[in-house]
């Protein structure tokens, strides 16, 4: 398996640190309100890797974060005269919501940071200690200058950063690059510290969380493009300080997901919630849309795009759909796989997650179902579509037969056959009802 990891600008064979053993943290939500689609594209592409690697018989320990303390949170809490613990709360359970309505598992752990605050305080301490940060002010300070390479994971030169830096000038700093990472404030949450009472910086927070779950360098670290600078440049810093060591061996980020070429953002007013979106359409459409497109490159989203991708899903689902009446009422339980087919699955997959290319081979068996005439051959390339389906989060969701329902089915052949229209159109009504035809 290779994968483009963006600490290199590469693709690079993948290693575990331990055999069969993946260590996976993608950066969370702030939660101060619904998720957006935009949001959505890490949710759906980091479950889909999270499902892979299990497929491939790893251990799976997949973390992605709550910022549930945050000056949007606070504010927000303020405009709705709640406490900043009930409106995290509330939206906390919404992500989860959401995050299921797309047909993604949660992660095997999701912290949040109001959890960690005493370990990121022991942290903050242990990097002022080694002489990488500083108090100043109201502030604690990250001295980025001790840290050669800044810049390696933006691929930006440090002389370039410091002169956009001088820009905005905080005075209490000893450069102008150097990142809060510890802030005094009576305003909203706070913590009490050597420092004062006060709240930690959000890059300091997944930098902590990951040190505290994990104990070591982890496998992967992911989350949107919009992270690398300056959010995971400077978790990255703060680790090679604390710990000697880059924070992840492998980077990867997924692309920006726009409306009409504009990023989504709340602030603009120009976003579409998940869960607007899933009241017309059905969630497999719109992740269909996302693994169409590769998860490195931006996707520009619009109602004939989704159109498009639901019109397809609705097709896959009608073949698959008449494959699965016609193996249940035939009894077919012998379950086989294309082998070739899922050799050129993974080795879509195994090419930095390229979905794009796993569907293409998803549809072949489509086909293959809709032309083949022996029951064997179509229920192989069934249960071949279903498996790689499952593996990129799309559930085709049929339920089982009952006797009942088999047995109606074979009267209502009998019945075309007999010539019997009348009986036929009532038994055809029960299975159309029953969602059977």
């Amino acid at each position: 398996m290779k994968i483009y990891n963006t600490l290199t600008n590469r693709k690079e064979k993948f290693t575990p640190q331990k055999e069969k053993e993946l260590n996976m943290y993608v950066c969370g939500p702030t939660v101060y309100n619904y998720i957006h689609i935009g949001n959505a594209r890490p949710v759906v592409f980091f479950d889909v890797v999270r499902r892979y690697f299990a497929y491939l018989g790893y251990k799976v320990n997949y973390v992605s974060n709550i910022t549930d303390v945050d000056d949007k949170i606070i504010a927000e809490a303020k405009r709705l005269n709640l406490t900043e613990k009930e409106l995290s709360t509330y939206f906390t359970d919404k992500f989860f919501e959401d995050t299921i309505r797309l047909g993604s598992l949660l992660p095997t752990e999701t912290p949040k940071a109001t959890e960690y605050v005493s370990d990121m305080i022991f942290y903050i301490d242990d990097l002022i200690n080694k002489g990488y940060a500083y108090h100043s002010g109201d502030s604690v300070y990250f001295r980025v200058d001790k840290i050669k390479d800044y810049g390696k994971l933006s691929n930006q030169v440090l002389e370039d950063l410091e002169i956009g830096a001088r820009i905005e000038k905080d005075t209490q700093k000893e450069t102008p690059l150097d990142f809060m990472i510890w802030r005094k404030t009576d305003e909203g949450i706070s913590f009490n510290s050597k420092w004062g009472s006060g709240r930690p910086g959000w890059h300091t927070e997944c930098a902590t969380m990951i040190n505290s779950i994990f104990k070591e360098k982890i496998d992967i670290h992911g989350g949107g493009n919009d992270l690398i600078f300056p959010h995971h440049e400077n978790e990255m810093a703060q680790s090679e300080a604390k710990s000697n060591h880059s924070l992840a061996n492998y980077w990867m980020h997924v692309g920006r997901l726009s409306l009409d070429n504009v990023k989504m953002s709340k602030s603009l007013q120009n976003v579409i919630l998940v869960k607007d979106l899933l009241k017309d359409y059905e969630y497999q459409g719109f992740r269909l849309l996302l693994l169409a497109h590769h998860y490195r490159q931006p996707v520009n989203f619009s109602y004939d795009l989704m159109n498009q991708f639901d019109n397809e899903w609705q097709k896959m689902k009608r073949t698959l759909k008449l494959a699965f009446v016609e193996i249940s009422i035939n009894y077919y339980q012998h379950v086989r796989y294309n082998d070739f087919a899922l050799d050129d699955f993974k080795r879509a997959m195994n090419d930095d997650f390229n979905c794009a290319n796993a569907i293409t081979v998803i549809h072949e068996q489509i086909k293959e179902i809709n032309k083949s005439k022996e029951l064997e051959d179509k229920a192989r390339a069934y249960y071949t579509a279903t498996l790689m389906l499952s593996i990129l989060g799309i559930d085709a969701e049929f339920k089982e037969l009952t006797t009942k329902q088999i047995d109606d089915y074979h009267a209502w052949q009998r019945a075309r056959e007999e010539k019997r229209y009348q009986d036929a159109d009532e038994i055809r009504i029960r299975l159309t009802e029953a969602g059977i035809l």
